[in-house]
């Protein structure tokens, strides 16, 4: 596909990077010369400098025979306007947009939630900070886990948790694993160990630290890994570094379940923030004062979340706060080599919030009906929620049992969703027209495969 990118920052930048694997043709604008340069430099990409919102930088980008145009400028008003200009003037199919602010995005049940889409010409709106906020959120709910991704409305959920010594995984078959859980369905669609995947089968031992994968109902999750690992006390206290977007929004979101202080450097930010934030303790300092910290009982933090847009502070602090007794800390890292050197040390999550804007694009890349989309691994591995149509005659999944399904290796279908119910895949399991299939790639090469398997022939139409 012809692919525009308008904003060549660290969104910018990670998608082009993402999207340049898999072949498409792809052009960036953004103001800033220097850093066009430098991504073209590392990248074979085309270049365009100049405002993204003017039909004649657009233009000179080649919008006219664009496929996708996907606006993550740092300006909400710039991405709204290229949506705008994309869907009137030029006709480009597909418009994506990044936006920020509250206001645009509305809450779900907020009329303003379609603004986007029926004033701006906007399919799709992205909000790296929504989805941090989000994903933030359920680490601290399931502390024990490594990553943690919702599907199907956040009914199925997929988490990743490390094998250690003590728990029931280290030195067992899965089918072992599985049958100690008699009354609790899961699937292992994934094992990674020393960075290597493995598809897993019945068979497969766990070792102590492989990555393992698992795909359960969201309210089978807790008992699982309460089952599956030496799990802590629940989380109570949670300290967060940086009143931004992402530290103010996610304050909100856990006030009401934890303990929660928040540490910002700006005095006038810090006291907006004490006004909005009803059972929030806001702090004015520095997160990486260590006289702070111990005032403040660091010691005594579930959670630490280092969350300023600063990735040398992040890092320190979260270093500072792990010395210094806080059990579990995570730090949101722009940079994906900083992501690559710290994750897996002290620190025990590096986040970046770019990677989080690469899955809702690939959901429209992708061919069939893509409910949803999460890259994981850094790009490496995706999980996709797939919505199956057809029957027996004209597809190759609908009407047939998982175990008949002729998926790559390097995919395992780990749930369906049909209507209300989850169904945990099983080897007998039938698949059925209309239900939404869960499956774990573990390389990223056989997402064509994927693709083709899914579709359903021409006589479907």
């Amino acid at each position: 596909m012809n692919i525009l990118i308008l904003g060549a920052g660290q969104v910018g930048g990670t998608l082009a990077e993402s999207l340049l694997a898999e072949n498409h043709n792809l052009t960036l604008v953004d103001v800033d010369g220097a850093r066009l340069a430098a991504l073209q430099e590392r990248l074979d990409v085309r270049t365009v400098q100049g405002p993204a919102s003017l039909p004649s930088v657009l233009r000179k980008a080649g919008v006219e025979d664009a496929d996708m145009l996907v606006a993550v400028t740092r300006s909400d008003e710039a991405n709204l306007v290229a949506c705008k200009l994309a869907a009137d003037v030029f006709h480009v199919p597909v418009r994506v947009a990044r936006i920020r602010a509250a206001d645009y995005l509305g809450d779900a049940s907020d009329s303003l939630r379609e603004l986007a889409r029926e004033h701006f010409g906007v399919d799709h709106t992205i909000s790296p900070e929504r989805e941090i906020t989000g994903y933030l959120a359920r680490l601290v709910e399931h502390p024990e886990a490594l990553q943690v991704v919702d599907f199907a409305d956040g009914r199925v959920r997929l988490v990743a948790v490390r094998a250690t010594r003590g728990g029931a995984l280290v030195g067992h078959e899965l089918r072992t694993v599985r049958s100690n859980m008699p009354r609790l369905d899961c699937r292992v669609v994934a094992i990674y160990r020393k960075d290597r995947g493995i598809a897993p089968q019945g068979s497969t031992v766990v070792e102590l630290d492989d990555e393992v994968f698992f795909l359960a109902r969201r309210q089978d999750i807790a008992p699982m890994l309460s089952q599956l690992r030496q799990v802590g006390a629940p989380v109570k206290r949670v300290m967060i570094a940086g009143g931004g977007n992402i530290g103010r929004a996610l304050a909100r979101l856990l006030e009401r379940h934890y303990q929660v202080k928040l540490i910002d450097h700006n005095k006038a930010n810090s006291a907006r923030l004490a006004e909005e934030l009803v059972h929030t303790l806001a702090l004015v300092g520095d997160a990486t004062d260590e006289d702070l910290l111990e005032q403040e009982n660091i010691g005594d933090m579930d959670v630490f979340c280092a969350l300023t847009n600063d990735d040398e502070d992040n890092i320190m602090a979260a270093l500072l706060a792990k010395r210094m007794g806080a059990k579990r800390v995570i730090a949101l890292i722009n940079r994906a080599s900083y992501v690559d050197l710290v994750q897996g040390g002290k620190i025990d999550i590096a986040i970046s919030p770019a990677q989080a804007t690469v899955g809702p694009i690939l959901s429209r890349l992708r061919r069939g009906d893509m409910a949803m989309v999460h890259s994981l691994r850094r790009g490496a591995a995706e999980a996709l929620e797939v919505v199956v149509h057809g029957d027996r005659a004209n597809s190759r999944v609908v009407g047939r049992r998982i175990g008949e399904i002729p998926l790559p290796e390097e995919a395992t279908i780990g749930a369906l969703v049909r209507g209300n119910e989850v169904l945990v895949a099983h080897h007998d399991t039938l698949v059925e027209s209309g239900d939404h299939v869960i499956l774990f790639v573990l390389n990223k090469r056989a997402i064509p495969k994927v693709e083709r398997l899914f579709q359903v022939g021409i006589g479907f139409f």
